[in-house]
């Protein structure tokens, strides 16, 4: 079987799983307890792993970290936190817990004091932040567990058993790769049969990938990459894909939904990428960002959530904000799409990218958007706009674009790209393959006119269009009709009536010699 087909099966016994575990509860609902299991499985055999290979590499050949006692595992605590983040005694090893569990009338309670023992460990340090909150959306006292706390602990031990079963090897051979998987994969089936209600905090795996191949286009390694509406963090960690985590300076991006926020961080953990060199936060970016010391950003990418409404010019003070003010207008307060534009565009490094999936109606509205679209043309910082074919992201089958920012560019032009044929039909949802991606940055490191597919428009011909960047308006779709011979038809035509002539006359003469022989 080859490494695919066994990755495919992996994933349909993981959804299979989750979903025989769920019950009759909404899989949107309960998917905080299948992908914080996997998180508690995934750091627990993390930091046995990395403490075994310290102790072995000292000497200590048979040493198992998961056999000591409580008060034995007590001396390498503040070392282990400040390299790794967190601390969890033997005794609150996933593997251990899931031992006892099943005669563990108080596995509720148990689980509970093991989370807030593993945050708790981080109290005082610099990778508080981060581990803070962690499993707040694992609810052992819910009633999505079960009405009765003898239902709830035996739900409680059908996950343990579960996620424990899952055959993603030991982190020493390298497996990280198959944790990171399995919970990018799961998100993704969440926010699929979740549509609307769920899709929004997440973004498929391959327009992520698209979006961080154009910003570090040509590029080896980023300083530090952001996102301004980060989800569950599938954009960032596309970049450690791409380039190598250890090509990447650091991880940055804030997000405003505390749930999205604690699946970020999880995320973070889960691909590799460790405490100090990630620094999520939770808030509103557009009016408390939360990073104003480590801008500006080498590459930003972003899928922000579509014509929110947000404070506007309702708030006096947002006007002369730095991020703001040079377009001399804010975005309407009932659509802050262009808002975000103005806050990636001012946090943006000078020699840096950035790629934004746009609803397409910031492309031609007019108002404030249109003054704002001014201000990022002929201030020449619009790269590229690339249109996306319909139906790629749940809970919306609206085709979307891609607007790419750029402060040091080599024209005065801005490149539109159709791209919205470059798809596959994969269930029910578009999907941007590996070739579909291909064909599109060929045609964003090209810059240059291809008929129906790509078109470089100077920007004083995009000022005479009253500012519109749809790429509609520039580039010419391929009339696919059937080119018909004009002459060639009539000629046609001409013989069938003179054919029809004939007929007729022999058709009169029968009739004549019929009725003829008839007197």
């Amino acid at each position: 079987m080859s490494r695919e087909s066994e990755r495919a099966e992996l994933h349909k016994t993981i959804w299979r799983i989750a979903n025989d575990l769920r019950g009759a509860v909404d899989g949107w609902d309960f998917k905080s307890y299948v992908l914080g299991t996997l998180f508690y499985r995934f750091i627990s055999e993390d930091l046995t792993d990395y403490l075994n290979a310290q102790e072995r590499a000292a000497g200590a050949a048979h040493f198992d970290y998961a056999k000591l006692s409580d008060e034995e595992a007590e001396f390498g605590r503040e070392v282990t936190v400040a390299e790794k983040g967190y601390y969890i005694l033997p005794s609150e090893l996933f593997a251990n817990v899931r031992a006892r569990a099943r005669h563990d009338e108080n596995l509720n309670e148990t689980l509970e004091r093991v989370f807030r023992h593993i945050e708790g460990s981080a109290i005082g340090t610099p990778s508080e932040d981060d581990v803070k909150g962690l499993f707040d959306d694992f609810e052992v006292n819910s009633n999505k567990l079960g009405p009765t706390v003898a239902k709830r602990n035996e739900r409680l031990v059908k996950l343990l058993d579960a996620v424990g079963d899952l055959p993603l090897g030991a982190i020493g051979d390298n497996s990280i790769d198959l944790f990171g998987d399995a919970y990018e994969y799961l998100m993704q089936m969440y926010a699929s049969s979740a549509g609307k209600s769920g899709g929004e905090y997440y973004t498929p795996q391959e327009v992520s990938e698209l979006l961080a191949r154009i910003t570090v286009m040509g590029k080896t390694k980023v300083d530090r990459v952001y996102d301004p509406a980060a989800g569950s963090g599938s954009l960032l960690l596309k970049f450690a894909k791409v380039l190598g985590v250890e090509n990447v300076g650091g991880f940055y991006g804030q997000e405003i939904n505390l749930t999205t926020y604690n699946l970020a961080r999880i995320n973070m953990f889960l691909h590799g990428v460790n405490y100090e060199k990630f620094d999520l936060a939770h808030g509103d970016t557009l009016i408390d960002p939360q990073h104003w010391d480590d801008e500006p950003f080498e590459a930003i990418v972003s899928n922000p959530p579509y014509s929110i409404k947000w404070e506007g010019d309702a708030n006096p003070v947002l006007i002369n904000d730095p991020r703001f003010a040079p377009a001399g207008v804010l975005a309407p307060k009932s659509k802050a799409d262009l808002a975000f534009t103005m806050h990636i565009l001012s946090w943006l490094a000078v020699n840096g990218t950035a790629a934004i999936v746009e609803f397409p109606g910031v492309l031609y509205r007019g108002g404030a958007e249109q003054k704002i679209r001014k201000y990022l043309v002929d201030n020449n910082y619009v790269d590229a706009v690339i249109q996306l074919p319909p139906d790629l992201f749940f809970g919306t089958t609206i085709a979307t674009c891609i607007i790419v920012l750029k402060k040091s560019k080599t024209d005065n032009a801005v490149l539109f790209i159709d791209a919205s044929a470059e798809f596959a039909r994969v269930g029910n949802k578009s999907k941007l393959l590996p070739a579909n991606q291909d064909h599109i940055l060929e045609r964003f490191t090209a810059r240059e006119d291809v008929d129906h597919v790509a078109k470089l428009v100077p920007n004083e011909d995009i000022a005479a269009n009253d500012y519109n960047i749809a790429v509609s308006s520039y580039v010419e779709q391929e009339d696919t009709r059937e080119v018909i011979d004009i002459q060639a038809l009539n000629a046609e035509i001409a013989r069938i009536v003179a054919r029809q002539a004939e007929l007729r006359t022999s058709i009169d003469q029968i009739v004549a010699e019929l009725e003829g022989g008839a007197v």
